[in-house]
């Protein structure tokens, strides 16, 4: 479980995952990151991006697909899944700091307040992400591009529709409100432990939805078609938020899965790469 250390400047959370997921010093961590972004791809304009957040050696090409397809401005908002059952089911940090091995990426706590204001159902909390990995991987990737941001970490741990668009309306609410340029991030893998046909199969479908920017669409296919995407939640809210900003389309940018790393392909997760725009 993450520490969190007080300071007068709120919480700093030190990082959890640092040296499983990804190499644990900034050089090491710095170089890894190298290998699977693009630094001459053409960029687009985007308002929000679906990212993957296993260990960088298996989902690190999808996610250093999303983040070099896309133009990066200063402020972000991060929304990823609650893997671990603690805290509340609708977390949100206003205040502090987060950690990894290439640096300190402060809160923005002026667009944090603002979207907890404009919601019903967001709390402050910090318990959801003490030991949650899924906000915390995507920081490298911005890092390595941008020496400084700012962020807004939520978690989910909810499937419910109305709880969903509520977090996405408060997100578009405050940005509007406070005429930020900021790059909306859906952390989520795709299927789990599936053979690679099923998974395929199953994350077409879901990435359907999400190409169609439909988010009710996206949860009946979950659970209709029993699709383990850890991030439909994240995805669903991204998509209410994206809209609300003027999104118009997504597109695909990359699509893989763990077997195109270790050969195994009889039990797979499937890792997609979106670009909201």
């Amino acid at each position: 479980m993450a520490k969190f250390f007080h300071q007068e400047a709120g919480m700093i959370r030190e990082p959890v995952v640092a040296g499983r997921f990804y190499q644990g010093t900034a050089a090491g961590l710095r170089a890894e990151v190298a290998r699977y972004v693009d630094e001459k791809r053409k960029k687009c304009r985007a308002i929000g991006i679906v990212s993957p957040h296993a260990g960088f050696m298996y989902s690190g090409p999808a996610a250093g697909a999303a983040f070099s397809a896309v133009n990066l401005p200063d402020t972000f908002v991060i929304l990823g899944p609650n893997h671990t059952g603690y805290g509340k089911p609708g977390a949100i940090q206003t205040t502090g700091a987060w950690k990894t091995p290439l640096g300190t990426v402060k809160i923005d706590e002026a667009l944090g307040k603002a979207i907890l204001s404009g919601s019903d159902f967001l709390e402050e909390d910090e318990i959801a992400f003490a030991s949650e990995h899924s906000i915390e991987v995507q920081l490298p990737f911005i890092q390595y591009f941008k020496k400084e941001f700012s962020f807004v970490p939520i978690c989910l741990g909810t499937a419910q529709l109305s709880h969903l668009t509520d977090t996405g309306e408060a997100i578009a609410k405050a940005v509007k409100h406070l005429k930020k340029e900021v790059l909306l991030v859906a952390s989520s893998d795709m299927s789990h432990y599936e053979p690679q046909a099923d998974a395929e199969r199953k994350d077409k479908s879901a990435l359907e939805a999400i190409l169609n920017m439909d988010e009710k669409l996206l949860l009946k296919k979950v659970a209709a078609e029993n699709i383990s995407m850890c991030g439909f939640g994240p995805v669903s809210s991204v998509l209410v938020a994206g809209r609300a900003l003027g999104a118009k389309s997504a597109k695909l940018v990359k699509y893989m899965t763990s077997g195109d790393t270790s050969g195994d392909y009889s039990a797979v997760v499937g890792y997609a790469a979106v670009a909201i725009e």
